[in-house]
């Protein structure tokens, strides 16, 4: 592969799911592009693009006024991993690596360096595509706000919007007809959706992956409102949460996707138990794809600007197979494989936990102390 001294052109694609904030990246990379003397090429759905070589060029006209535009402009997928392709053959699906035709399609480009924005499963397949010789810069991008190396993803904030914003009216009607309500949020192995949004929207329950929980606190501290004369409950729980004597709530598998599980119902299991342990009347609603959807919040609409802005920045000083992180107030680099060493969980002395439990949340701990809410 020819190397040019000089960074003349790049490729950017969002991989994985989508989320607020995507289009501000494309945004703050295509607009600073002609000061670097580069050229800006979008492709299309994701890495399946990538394979399947379908792309179009960017310019200022394109990314005009997609700052508060939810989505992503170009297209996404969480099925398209290179090296982990679907394939049907004899009425199966086989999987394959694809990874050639990725690397074929980045050279036929003409591309010096290629800018992924994605959650952990991106930046996985971006040191991997870094392996095979292609210049490769991360930006991160997740609801689930699980990598470490960044102090936050953007699509965080906004997520946590939407999940405050539903507890609040939620509480409204939960207080009226004195019901418990369940919300169940996103969040496979790390809680932080529910954590900060549920600390957000006032829940009284807030029950997430990394701590495992115990039915009869559930119960425990729904009785106990009651008998201080608060005679409904709000519960956030996160997809991946699980009971201490449990399993996840696994709704299917797709092996398509470089993680086949798909989780789902666990806010039916909770609403149910309560019910019918505690004997309270319960509602659940699940906020699913809400979460992604509209428009990004300001502070992931600037920090989005800031990425892909530092991006493009590292691209034209060569500084690649490295991912824009936040740390602090400003916007700094890591190695990609830095950021994917380990996944960020909800800690026991992260701040957030800490202090929703001094203002009574219960988290359904085995061992925990109800105590009643301030």
């Amino acid at each position: 592969m020819a190397v040019r001294s000089k960074v003349k052109r790049i490729g950017i694609l969002t991989g994985g799911g989508d989320c607020p904030g995507l289009n501000a990246v494309i945004r703050g990379v295509t607009k600073p592009a002609q000061d670097f003397g580069m050229s800006v090429l979008g492709i299309i759905d994701g890495f399946e693009g990538l394979v399947e070589g379908r792309s179009k060029e960017l310019s200022n006209e394109d990314v005009s006024g997609i700052l508060a535009r939810g989505g992503t402009i170009l297209g996404s997928s969480n099925k398209g991993d290179p090296f982990h392709w679907p394939v049907q053959k004899d009425g199966k699906i086989e999987i394959v690596d694809k990874s050639q035709e990725a690397l074929r399609n980045y050279e036929a480009w003409n591309l010096d360096a290629l800018i992924a924005i994605g959650g952990d499963g991106t930046m996985h397949i971006c040191k991997k595509l870094g392996a095979m010789g292609m210049n490769m810069i991360g930006v991160p991008k997740t609801i689930d706000n699980d990598l470490e190396a960044t102090d936050l993803t953007f699509g965080h904030d906004s997520a946590v919007y939407v999940v405050s914003e539903a507890l609040d009216r939620l509480h409204t009607t939960a207080s009226s007809h004195h019901r418990v309500i369940v919300v169940e949020v996103m969040g496979r192995y790390a809680g932080w959706i529910a954590l900060n949004g549920g600390l957000a929207g006032g829940a009284d329950i807030i029950l997430i992956p990394e701590i495992p929980f115990s039915w009869d606190k559930v119960y425990e501290k729904v009785r106990q409102r009651e008998l201080q004369g608060k005679k409904f409950s709000l519960v956030a729980v996160a997809e991946g949460a699980k009971p201490a004597d449990g399993h996840m709530v696994v709704k299917g598998e797709d092996i398509k996707r470089h993680d086949p599980i798909q989780l789902g119902g666990i806010g039916e299991v909770v609403a149910a138990n309560i019910e019918k342990y505690a004997e309270r009347e319960t509602r659940v609603t699940v906020l699913g794809h809400l979460q992604r959807g509209g428009s990004p919040t300001p502070f992931d609409r600037i920090l989005s600007t800031k990425f892909g802005y530092y991006a493009i920045e590292l691209a034209s000083q060569r500084k690649f197979g490295r991912m824009v992180a936040l740390k602090g107030s400003d916007v700094k680099n890591v190695r990609i494989e830095d950021a994917i060493a380990r996944q960020k969980l909800v800690q026991m002395n992260t701040q957030a936990l800490v202090t929703a439990k001094a203002i009574g949340i219960s988290f359904g701990e085995p061992n925990e102390k109800i105590i009643s809410q301030r």
